[in-house]
C-alpha cells in the first residue's frame, strides 16, 4: 500500500483506508495520528474532510494501515490507550488495556470507600492500568503493584513517572514476597485456556499475559489460595476473568472460605469479576 500514490484531501485518505476492510474508528484515529492531531478530535476530520491531505504522511500512515490490517491492536500503533481517564503509554511488552477492567477498578474503589490511607495490591500489573487508576482516584492510598515480567514493569513505571502517581512496583511471581494487611488486593491474570480458539486473534499480545493452563485458572487458583495470608481482616480480593468463569471463580472463593462471594458484570452485562471478603474470625 506503500506504493500507492498518496490521497489529495482528508476524506480520499479515510475513504482509501476503509476500502482496507479497517474498522472506521481506528481508521479514523490512525488517520489522525498520522496528522498530528488528538486522536479524540474525530469532529476535526469531518470539519475538516475536503482539506489538502499533506503527501509526506501517506507512506508512514499506509505502513500503520498494513499492521492493522495484519491484526495488530491500534493501541500499539498509537502507542497510547485510554484507561479510566488516565492516558497510559502501550506497546507489545503489555496487554492493551480494555474497558471491561474499569469494572474492576469500580468496584475496587468501592470496596475502599471509608477507608482511611487503605493499602491496595494489583497483581500482575502490565502497564499499570488498575494500580494507576486507583492511586489517581485515591491519592491516600498506599498502592503497590507486582509483574513477573521486568519489560512490563519498565512500561508500568514509565506510565507511573509521566503521569506523577507514586504506586509502588516490584518484579514478583503473584504474591511471592508480597507484604500483608492490605484492604484490597486486585487482579486481572491471564485467564484464557491453552487451546482457545480465540488465540490466534491475540497473537500480537504477550501470551504469558494471556494464557493460563489447560482450562485458564491456574493462575487464579495461585492467587485464591494465597491472598487470605496477605489480606487485612476484611479485606476483599477481586479477579478479573473469562466471561464464562464466574461460576468456577465464585467456587474457588467459597472453598477458600471467603465470605460475600459475589460477580460484577461489564459493560455488555456479562459476569466479568468475581471477589469475596475475608475475615479472620469466621
Amino acid at each position: 500500500m506503500t506504493d500507492t500514490a498518496a490521497p489529495s484531501t482528508v476524506a480520499q485518505a479515510l475513504a482509501a483506508a476503509m476500502a482496507l476492510g479497517i474498522d472506521r474508528l481506528d481508521v479514523q484515529l490512525l488517520l489522525l495520528h498520522a496528522l498530528g492531531r488528538p486522536v479524540n478530535d474525530r469532529a476535526w476530520l469531518l470539519a475538516h474532510d475536503t482539506d489538502p491531505f499533506p503527501g509526506e504522511a501517506w507512506p508512514a500512515l499506509a505502513r500503520q494501515l498494513s499492521r492493522r490490517k495484519a491484526g495488530e491492536p491500534v493501541a500499539y500503533l498509537l502507542g497510547e490507550k485510554e484507561f479510566h481517564g488516565l492516558q497510559l503509554q502501550v506497546d507489545a511488552r503489555v496487554l492493551v488495556p480494555r474497558p471491561d477492567t474499569e469494572t474492576l477498578v469500580e468496584w475496587a474503589l468501592q470496596c475502599l470507600d471509608g477507608r482511611l490511607a487503605p493499602r491496595v495490591l494489583d497483581l500482575g500489573t502490565g502497564s499499570g492500568a488498575i494500580a494507576l487508576a486507583l492511586q489517581h482516584a485515591r491519592p491516600d492510598a498506599q498502592v503497590d503493584a507486582v509483574d513477573a515480567s521486568a519489560d512490563a514493569l519498565a512500561v508500568a513505571r514509565a506510565n507511573a513517572q509521566r503521569l506523577g502517581l507514586p504506586v509502588r512496583f516490584t518484579e514478583s511471581s503473584w504474591l511471592d514476597g508480597a507484604e500483608s494487611g492490605y484492604a484490597v488486593i486486585a487482579s486481572n491474570p491471564p485467564y484464557i485456556a491453552a487451546g482457545d480458539p480465540h488465540l490466534p486473534a491475540l497473537r500480537h499480545e504477550p501470551t504469558r499475559a494471556l494464557v493460563a493452563g489447560a482450562d485458564g485458572l491456574d493462575d487464579i487458583r495461585q492467587i485464591v489460595r494465597d491472598a487470605p495470608a496477605h489480606l487485612a481482616d476484611g479485606g476483599w480480593l477481586l479477579l478479573e476473568h473469562g466471561h464464562d468463569q464466574a461460576d468456577a471463580v465464585r467456587q474457588l472463593l467459597a472453598a477458600r472460605g471467603f465470605a460475600e462471594v459475589q460477580s460484577r458484570d461489564d459493560l455488555a452485562g456479562i459476569a466479568r469479576c468475581s471477589g469475596g471478603i475475608w475475615r479472620t474470625v469466621k
